[in-house]
């Protein structure tokens, strides 16, 4: 009977599965390519839907959502400077807008109030 427990001599074990690489080469090939998890949450009571989360999450780099079309972070004024530069801007020109209207309907208010 043969011993399982141990290997023929001169035999080198060889790791049964994937090959392993490391942590940063599996994170380098998921940004690389992107990776997108979905999943859908639903609470219902006696066949009434109470409550449905929709859960969508796009894991990639900047390069591969910009290929995809994903680019929220440069408008999202929380995010982006020059987003929040520009939201600025542009309220400050509707203000503007505003404020050339109401003086234009009473004159005198345009001259301090007289």
């Amino acid at each position: 009977m043969t011993d399982l427990g141990t290997w023929p001599a001169g035999a080198d074990p060889q790791p049964v599965g994937p090959p392993s690489g490391s942590l940063a080469d599996l994170l380098e090939r998921v940004l690389d390519k992107g990776i997108v998890i979905a999943g859908d949450i639903k609470i219902e009571l006696l066949d009434i839907e109470l409550l449905t989360i929709r859960l969508r999450l796009f894991i990639a780099s900047v390069e591969t959502a910009k290929k995809a079309g994903i680019d929220w972070w440069e408008t999202d004024p929380a995010l982006s400077s020059r987003a929040a530069r520009d939201a600025l801007t542009e309220e400050n020109a509707q203000l503007r807008a505003r404020l050339e209207a109401l003086e234009e309907a009473d004159p005198d208010t345009a001259e301090g109030g007289k």
